[in-house]
């Protein structure tokens, strides 16, 4: 089995800071750290599984090869493609948002 690179995009960095942020000040330190970690089991699942992410957004969002892995214990989803070379991960999201209006949101 091999291993690929993790790599999010700027907008998926941006929503993860923004996360963190959000549950440092809602929830403090502990709850903040779970959603990194949370964060991190999900990378390590879609790098060594790129294939186990759910497709269903591709097809809503007409993005072929789009895949969508949730975090576990937190409402956000890990929008990702898997490339020849590492994992292109596009988004993180919390699963209550416009998932189409946010998807669409140009790369800054």
């Amino acid at each position: 089995m091999s291993v690929k690179p993790v790599v999010p995009r700027a907008l998926a960095s941006r929503d993860v800071d923004q996360a963190i942020e959000h549950y440092l000040d809602e929830g403090g330190e502990r709850i903040g750290l779970g959603f990194i970690d949370a964060l991190e089991k999900a990378y390590r699942h879609i790098a060594r599984h790129p294939a186990s992410g759910s497709p269903r957004y591709a097809q809503e969002l007409d993005l072929p090869g789009l895949r969508v892995w949730p975090l576990k214990r937190y409402p956000h989803l890990v929008f990702y493609v898997e490339r020849d070379d590492h994992i292109d991960v596009w988004r993180v999201l919390h699963s209550q948002r416009d998932l189409p209006a946010w998807m669409g949101e140009p790369e800054s």
